[in-house]
């Protein structure tokens, strides 16, 4: 279960990266974190990646090592922004490889939940946004995926 730190610092990355962007600064919401959560704790049951059925945003992260694995709220929300590297920004809009990113930063995106799910070797993280991002009609990445500041 994502604890009091884990989730702080997760919110933080998040808001970090939002700021790089001049983008307003998310909240936790405790609604979308029990979904999250419920959502981690199955994903870790199943043992694989899969979204849920929720209608807000989702990003999730899987990790898995033979030596006990401690995650920070960081490392996932760093593994999603990285793919700003292959975002193109002369063509925006949804692009396969950067829609984690993209949701990190979305602009209309306000709120934010996390669930974190590990059995000391395998670890699932679900961050789930609302509203969510990575809608694709026309202008909204333009409008909500804005170049660095």
């Amino acid at each position: 279960m994502a604890d009091a730190s884990f989730q702080k610092e997760f919110l933080e990355t998040h808001n970090a990266y939002r700021a790089k962007h001049n983008t307003a600064k998310m909240t936790l919401n405790k609604e979308l974190t029990t979904s999250a959560q419920k959502w981690a704790d199955h994903l870790l049951n199943i043992a694989m990646m899969k979204h849920s059925d929720t209608k807000d945003g989702e990003n999730i992260f899987s990790m898995s090592s033979s030596a006990p694995i401690k995650l920070t709220g960081k490392e996932a929300v760093n593994l999603w922004y990285s793919e700003i590297k292959d975002y193109k920004w002369s063509s925006p809009g949804f692009q396969g490889g950067t829609g984690h990113f993209t949701q990190v930063v979305w602009k209309d995106s306000t709120e934010l939940g996390v669930g974190l799910a590990t059995n000391g070797k395998q670890v699932f993280v679900v961050g789930q946004y609302r509203p969510a991002g990575n809608m694709n009609m026309p202008g909204c990445f333009e409008k909500n995926v804005r170049p660095l500041a």
